[in-house]
């Protein structure tokens, strides 16, 4: 884990459910909340209002270059803060680099932010030709492109399925690796030339690359593996009465979450919050369409 200390300018990235957020993590100065996906700050310079001049906001992301931003939001602020660059499913280290045994509240805000899609070498998108990487931490792991390599078709088509809820996985596993095969894929409109080739369009809005790409970035990032770990390990860390928010952006995620929570509450752990997940307003999905499959959810430790 490594403390931020550069400052790079600060693009344009718009958090979703920002007031929803504050209202559910009940917020109060003096209070230690971590944000576990800090990336540009959006929630987090809200958060550290909210609780300075004495609170502690610790802040995680494993995206080196969008902490970075983060790190000069914040910094305009009076309130105190550590930013770590790690994975929230090692909370307990950075928890402990931090000298913290217990936080007032936690916030996980999941998926990829509009700036990791919209910088087009990162190949999140298939809307630009990029390479074809789709790690969030560029410092380490296995690309995507190195990810189709090692695969079997077998193996291939069951990654489309489980991450992707891809019905045509089978199809497009065998068509990926007859490409690869034959010129090597490289690119993300490569990649996505070969989907839109195998895959009838019908009358479906979404484009078909759009379940592969979701497939290999979970894969590439262990996403739903990490969630996972976390989730076992967050309640350890967190104080009577304080509250945990998760926002997801698709179903297997949030079905984690859910579950997660049930099972906490079944434990006496955890009470949950919010009986169904909250989804963004009308007006905030007309302002920012990335927020418009966002679902929020909330328990508070007993």
């Amino acid at each position: 884990m490594i403390k931020m200390d550069n400052i790079t300018d600060t693009p344009l990235h718009k958090p979703v459910m920002v007031e929803e957020v504050l209202d559910y993590l009940n917020l109060q100065s003096g209070q230690t909340i971590l944000d576990c996906t800090a990336g540009c700050g959006g929630h987090a310079i809200k958060i550290l209002d909210k609780i300075k001049p004495d609170g502690f906001l610790i802040g995680i992301d494993k995206d080196m270059e969008i902490l970075q931003t983060a790190k000069q939001s914040l910094s305009k602020t009076t309130g105190k803060f550590k930013l770590y660059h790690a994975d929230y499913s090692d909370i307990d280290e950075v928890l402990r680099q931090a000298e913290v045994d217990k936080v007032n509240g936690v916030l996980l805000d999941l998926g990829v932010s509009s700036l990791q899609f919209d910088q087009a070498d990162r190949g999140f998108s298939f809307a630009k030709e990029a390479p074809l990487d789709m790690r969030m931490d560029r410092s380490r792991g296995i690309t995507a492109q190195n990810l189709i390599q090692r695969l079997s078709e077998t193996e291939l088509g069951e990654l489309l399925w489980k991450y992707g809820e891809e019905r045509w996985s089978r199809r497009i596993a065998r068509a990926i690796l007859k490409e690869e095969k034959e010129v090597g894929i490289i690119t993300t409109r490569q990649l996505a030339g070969v989907v839109e080739r195998v895959v009838p369009r019908g009358k479906s809005k979404i484009h078909p690359a759009t379940r592969v790409f979701q497939a290999l970035r979970i894969a590439v990032n262990k996403e739903l593996e990490n969630l996972e770990i976390f989730l076992d390990k967050i309640y350890n860390y967190m104080a009577v009465g304080a509250r945990i928010v998760i926002i997801s952006f698709h179903s297997l995620e949030d079905r984690i979450v859910k579950n997660k929570f049930i099972e906490m509450v079944k434990q006496n752990v955890f009470r949950i919050l919010t009986k169904k997940p909250i989804t963004p307003c009308e007006a905030e999905i007309r302002e920012n369409i990335r927020s418009r499959s966002a679902k929020l959810r909330v328990a508070e430790r007993i």
